[in-house]
């Protein structure tokens, strides 16, 4: 197999300790094995990095990855991922973000970055055209992302420079820190720009103008036709189109798994005024898109009155709305709105700030934290005024903000007083904005996510309190969540977008369309299961086993108060048959490691000798 036209073919390499930049064709083997993105990407960190390093060290490294599908004209097609050892987790850590810069990337000869090393000083990375350039960012320190992206604009005379940086929270290694791209887009879970910050480098900038080829654009025009009715016109997105993701709001609350106040309750009383129908009558100005993508589902938006009035952002979406919204006990549409754009100026992940913010607030209606702890702050749920200062706290590590920095894992170890019954998290990554109290799959879908608690891997609740599947049994739900989770470790690695809810059938039609082999649909489904295996052996190869498969004490031990969900809780032997069930459907150990068979199966000898095991 000689690597296809529609990749750039060239991986660059950077080596910010020496400040050496170096370019070395795609690996073909690796490219038939994974494909790119999440899968390549994966590939890479396994094999580069070394296991119990610290994930801010100068030993771990930073990938920026694209997929065969990145630049080309097909629907949803516009994120790229960035892949790192997590420092909130010390788990495998993909990150995706849509835009621009992807495409960009392999305009500008590459498929992708990998980063090593530290720099001595604050730096970027400039790439125009299959140049590398390590240059100095002294001048940017401390800046938001907003500052820094008109200033490397402005000194590099490229209007159309796409830029991918930090701001103060990655500096400042704060551990729920993200990477914003194109003002509002975000790698953003896992702390990835804290990553980022500990080598020195504030952004990557990029621009170009290099053609990508495949060899049928006849075929490639006539797949894409059929992937944009997929899209656009199936019934089943049209909420999609419309509101886009904040139409969850409606959807979670009338189910009781919207989570409020950190998560004591499923349904939120003043959930009207911060879900799509609000922000479509109060702030709406138009719809949005990424690279080459008809959906459109991106909301920009505009505060028209108030305290922060003329603020303008792309979003909020529903986990924003939820976990900076219901959460937080905040009903103020206009506030969530600033909190966002503070989040993504910083460089703060929403989700994980939204998620340690309800928890700060929880422990200081309860005492165990007071105003001493919190500089005289009321931080009480539905505090617009103490609640929009805590983004800049965070980023900064200033007062409260700085026990919260590092996540609610360990904010709850060093607050002590049994902060951590109200701590919600698997492996260190907060909760995202489904209370799987009212949908059970989401808890084994949270669970085992390689990343920590993570809601892409399987939404299964989708098809739970959301369709049809009764949303309280464990019956059923391990296969669900397995055959999300690999058909997802496709499509991250085409790379398609979230809100495209492909089939292996359009995949494999997408896939052979660009690269002029013909792939079969148990082909693509064998490397789903491959990638999926990969990510967990860097896990067990890190000392993760069934122990940290788990859940909160109040997801266990708590029912929910009220709502279509009252009652519920996920008891620990309803977690444990669907656990058990998981690993044998795998094919894994009780303890939730793949075996030498399973491994080798997959065409992943290598990987199972590098967590050892070995034949006798």
């Amino acid at each position: 197999m000689t690597i296809p036209a529609c990749y750039a073919g060239k991986i660059l390499r950077v080596n910010l300790t020496s400040g050496k930049v170096s370019e070395e064709p795609l690996k073909e083997d690796m490219v038939k094995a994974f494909i790119g993105g999440r899968g390549l990407g994966a590939k890479y960190l396994f094999d580069e990095i070394s296991p119990s390093i610290d994930p801010l060290s100068p030993e771990n490294i930073l990938i920026f990855m694209t997929g065969p599908l990145n630049g080309l004209p097909v629907p949803c097609a516009g994120k790229h991922v960035v892949i790192s050892k997590s420092p909130a987790t010390n788990t495998f850590l993909d990150c995706y973000a849509g835009g621009f810069f992807g495409a960009e990337l392999k305009f500008a000869g590459f498929d992708g970055i990998i980063i090593h090393g530290k720099a001595e000083k604050l730096s970027y990375l400039l790439i125009t055209d299959g140049k590398a350039e390590i240059k100095s960012a002294e001048h940017l320190k401390g800046k938001p992302v907003d500052e820094v992206t008109e200033i490397l604009k402005e000194k590099n005379k490229i209007s159309d420079l796409v830029v991918a940086a930090i701001g103060p929270a990655g500096e400042n290694l704060v551990r729920m820190a993200c990477v914003t791209n194109d003002l509002h887009h975000q790698a953003a879970r896992g702390g990835i720009g804290a990553v980022m910050g500990s080598k020195n480098l504030k952004a990557i900038a990029v621009k170009g103008t290099q053609d990508l080829n495949v060899p049928d654009i006849d075929k490639l025009s006539e797949v894409a036709k059929e992937a944009i009715v997929e899209a656009i016109k199936n019934p089943e997105h049209e909420w999609a189109l419309l509101g886009g993701t904040p139409e969850i709001v409606d959807l979670s609350q009338e189910v009781d798994v919207l989570p409020t106040k950190n998560f004591q309750y499923g349904e939120f009383e003043k959930a009207n005024e911060i879900n799509w129908e609000a922000i479509k009558n109060k702030i709406f100005i138009k719809k949005v898109a990424c690279f080459s993508c008809p959906l459109g589902c991106r909301n920009l938006v505009e505060v028209k009155e108030g305290p922060f009035k003329g603020i303008i952002l792309e979003g909020p979406e529903y986990e924003t709305l939820a976990l900076t919204g219901s959460n937080c006990g905040i009903s103020d549409l206009n506030a969530v709105a600033k909190f966002n754009l503070l989040c993504d100026f910083f460089g703060l992940d929403t989700i994980s700030t939204g998620n340690v913010v309800a928890f700060a607030m929880e422990c200081y209606e309860r005492g165990l934290i007071t105003k001493e702890d919190t500089d005289g702050l009321e931080l009480t749920f539905g505090n617009v005024d103490a609640y929009i200062k805590m983004p800049e706290l965070i980023a900064y590590r200033k007062g409260i903000g700085a026990i919260l920095a590092d996540g609610v894992k360990v904010a709850a170890e060093k607050i002590g007083k049994g902060a951590e019954k109200y701590a919600l998290h698997v492996k260190g990554l907060e909760y995202p904005g489904y209370d799987p109290r009212g949908s059970i799959g989401m808890a084994l879908a949270y669970a085992t996510a390689d990343r920590g608690a993570c809601h892409l891997r399987s939404w299964v609740i989708a098809k739970e309190a959301f369709g049809d599947l009764d949303p309280f049994t464990p019956e059923g739900k391990a296969s669900e969540v397995i055959d999300d989770q690999d058909r997802n470790s496709i499509k991250w690695s085409l790379i398609l977008c979230d809100f495209y809810m492909a089939d292996y059938s359009i995949m494999v039609k997408l896939l052979s369309a660009v690269t002029g082999t013909q792939y079969s649909e148990n082909e693509l489904k064998l490397i789903g299961e491959r990638i999926w295996n990969l990510t967990r052996a860097f896990n067990v190869r890190e000392g993760f086993t069934r122990k940290d498969d788990t859940l909160p004490p109040r997801i266990l031990e708590e029912a929910l108060p009220s709502g279509k969900a009252k009652g519920h809780r996920v008891t620990k032997e309803d977690f444990e048959k669907m656990l058990d069930d998981y690993y044998s459907l795998r094919g894994w150990t009780k303890d939730g490691v793949p075996t030498l068979e399973k491994l080798k199966k997959l065409g992943l000898g290598d990987v199972a000798e590098k967590i050892g095991l070995k034949s006798n």
